[in-house]
């Protein structure tokens, strides 16, 4: 089972166990829970899958935070050639580490027409031969 999230106008793709580095929530510490009610899509073990028309009404994805960290440092480097011009700075991103508990989904899925039909027309010609 794995669901599609928006948070922060980003999207993640996640499944339970995952940890991911989102961007700093200030307000949490070490232990609080999160949940996400932004869920795009959605598709179950037995490979139902649900699309939302932009999200899925009463599915969500609940978090633990792990802790906030910093990642690594990246160099940015601006240079301008024959203009003695050069910067170089630097840069780590504050991030909060989350590990995902579970993906809840109080709706059922849709049947989708297309499947049910081709099931139909294999029983169909299997019927008529």
């Amino acid at each position: 089972m794995y669901a599609i999230f928006e948070h922060n106008d980003k999207q993640y793709k996640v499944s339970v166990g995952d940890t991911l580095k989102l961007p700093r929530q200030n307000a949490l510490k070490k232990g609080d829970t999160l949940k996400f009610e932004n869920i795009l899509f959605l598709k179950n073990d037995d490979g139902d899958i649900q699309i939302g028309s932009p999200n899925l009404k009463g599915c969500t994805v609940e978090a633990k935070v792990l802790e906030q960290i910093r990642d690594k440092k990246i160099i940015v480097f601006k240079k301008k050639r024959r203009h003695n011009y050069r910067r170089k700075n630097g840069h780590r991103q504050d991030l909060t580490l989350v590990k995902i508990n579970g993906i809840s989904s109080s709706t059922k899925p849709k049947k989708d027409p297309i499947k049910e039909n081709k099931k139909d027309i294999v029983k169909e010609e299997k019927d008529g031969s």
